[in-house]
C-alpha cells in the first residue's frame, strides 16, 4: 500500500526547519506486515527530541529514515503468528522492541533487549525487516516505529494494547513521555515518599518526571530551566519551587532550597553541563539520574573521590527503565485517577504537513509537546 510519510534524507540541517525543511513528506510503499508483525493506522504521533536529534545529527542514524517513534494507533492487520490482537485493538506503541528472550529481557529489563538495540541502531524492525520503500530503494525504520505516517508496519513486540476510551493524542504521550520521565521517577530512582527531588531539563519526559514525583509523594520538587513559560508550567503541574537554570547561582539556589542537596536529581536535558549540576545539586549519599542524550562523544568528568566518600550513586535510565506491558497500563490509571495529568503535557497540535514548523518550536525551546493527529 501507499502511505504518505515524514523522510529525512540528510542530516545537519540548520534551523529554522520551515525554511531548510529536512523533513519532506513523500509516498512511500508500505509492504504488509510479515510474521510476527502488524499493520498499524496511526491516529497520532508526538515529536520529541529523539526525532530532533536525528534531524540535527546529535544521534546518527542510517538514511533515508521515516521519522516518529511517540505514538497512538488502530490495529490494521495481523502478520502470521500474532495471535493476542485483534484487527479494531487501540495500541500505544514503544520504540524500544524486546525480544524476551535476552538476558536483559530474561531479568526483567526489556529496555536493554540487545536485539532490539541493534534493530535500532541499524533502521529495522525487530526481526530484521524493512517494510518501507521509495522507488525501490528502502527507507530505513526509526527506532522500530516510524510514526509520522498514515500507517506503519512493526513488531508486534512494539506495541501495548489500551482501552478504546483513551484518547488517540494522550494515549501517544505514553509511549515515550511517560514511560521515559515517569519511569525515572519510579522505577530508575524508586524514589522514596517524603524525599526531595529536583528536575533538570523541562520537555516533556522532563515535565513527566515532575508529575512522577508529585504522584511519588515527593516533599519538594523543584523544577529548573531556561524557560519563564517552562518553569511556570512547572509549577501548575506540581513542583513546589523553580529555579531558572541560566542564573550564575542556580546551584546555589538549589541547594539553599533542599538544605545542601537534593535527594534525587533528574537530569532530562540531554547536557552535560545541566548533569555536572545535577551532580552538585544532589546530596551527600543520593542519587543522581540521567536520562537526557547528549551526542554520542559526549563525556562527563566525575569526581571519583566524592563519589565514593560521599557514597552517592549516578544512574542512567532508558525508556524509565520500565517494563512497558506492566507500566503503561499503571500509569494509564494513574492518568484516569487524576495523579497524572498527562494532558496538561500537551502544548499543539498539527498536521503532518506542518512537522517542519513543529520542529522549530520544539528546537527553540517554546513547545512541550505537540502531536499530530491523523
Amino acid at each position: 500500500m501507499q502511505v504518505r510519510a515524514a523522510v529525512v534524507r540528510h542530516m545537519n540541517a540548520a534551523p529554522p526547519y520551515a525554511v531548510s525543511k529536512p523533513i519532506a513528506i513523500e509516498t512511500l510503499e508500505l509492504a504488509p506486515p510479515g510474521p510476527g508483525e502488524v499493520l498499524v493506522r496511526i491516529r497520532a504521533a508526538g515529536l520529541c527530541h529523539s526525532d530532533l536529534s536525528v534531524i540535527n545529527g546529535d544521534r546518527p542514524r542510517p538514511m533515508p529514515m521515516a521519522l516518529g517513534h511517540e505514538a497512538a494507533g488502530v490495529v490494521e492487520a495481523l502478520g502470521a503468528g500474532v495471535s493476542d490482537l485483534q484487527v479494531g485493538d487501540h495500541v500505544v506503541m514503544i520504540f524500544m522492541p524486546s525480544c524476551g528472550h535476552c538476558l536483559p529481557c530474561a531479568e526483567g529489563r526489556p529496555a536493554l533487549c540487545e536485539p532490539g538495540a541493534r534493530a535500532n541502531s541499524a533502521g529495522t524492525l525487530l526481526g530484521g525487516s524493512m517494510r518501507l520503500s521509495h522507488a525501490g530503494a528502502q527507507v530505513h525504520h526509526h527506532l522500530g516505529v516510524s510514526a509520522f505516517a498514515e500507517y506503519a508496519v512493526v513488531s508486534r513486540n512494539s506495541l501495548v494494547r489500551i482501552d478504546r476510551d483513551l484518547p488517540f493524542v494522550e494515549a501517544a504521550l505514553f509511549g515515550c513521555a511517560v514511560l521515559t520521565g515517569v519511569g525515572a521517577v519510579v522505577n530508575t530512582a524508586q524514589l522514596r515518599t517524603g524525599a526531595t527531588a529536583v528536575v533538570i531539563g523541562l520537555g516533556g519526559v522532563g515535565l513527566a518526571s515532575v508529575l512522577g514525583a508529585r504522584a511519588a509523594g515527593a516533599s519538594k520538587i523543584i523544577a529548573v530551566d531556561l524557560s519563564t513559560q517552562k518553569l511556570v508550567l512547572a509549577m501548575e503541574v506540581g513542583a513546589t519551587a523553580v529555579v531558572n537554570g541560566g542564573d550564575a547561582d542556580a546551584v546555589e539556589q538549589v541547594r539553599a532550597l533542599t538544605g545542601g542537596g537534593a535527594d534525587y536529581v533528574f537530569e532530562m536535558a540531554g547536557s552535560v553541563r545541566a548533569l555536572e549540576n545535577a551532580m552538585q545539586m544532589t546530596r551527600r549519599g543520593g542519587t543522581t539520574v540521567t536520562a537526557g542524550l547528549p551526542p554520542p562523544g559526549a563525556a562527563l568528568p566525575v569526581n571519583v573521590v566524592q563519589l565514593v566518600g560521599e557514597e552517592r550513586t549516578l544512574k542512567g535510565s532508558y525508556i524509565g527503565t520500565c517494563v512497558p506491558l506492566r507500566d503503561i497500563p499503571r500509569f494509564i490509571e494513574l492518568y484516569r485517577d487524576g495523579r497524572l495529568p498527562v494532558n496538561r503535557l500537551l502544548s499543539g497540535r498539527l498536521t503532518l504537513d506542518e512537522i517542519n514548523e513543529g520542529f522549530d518550536r520544539l528546537h527553540d525551546g517554546s513547545a512541550v509537546r505537540q502531536v499530530i493527529e491523523f
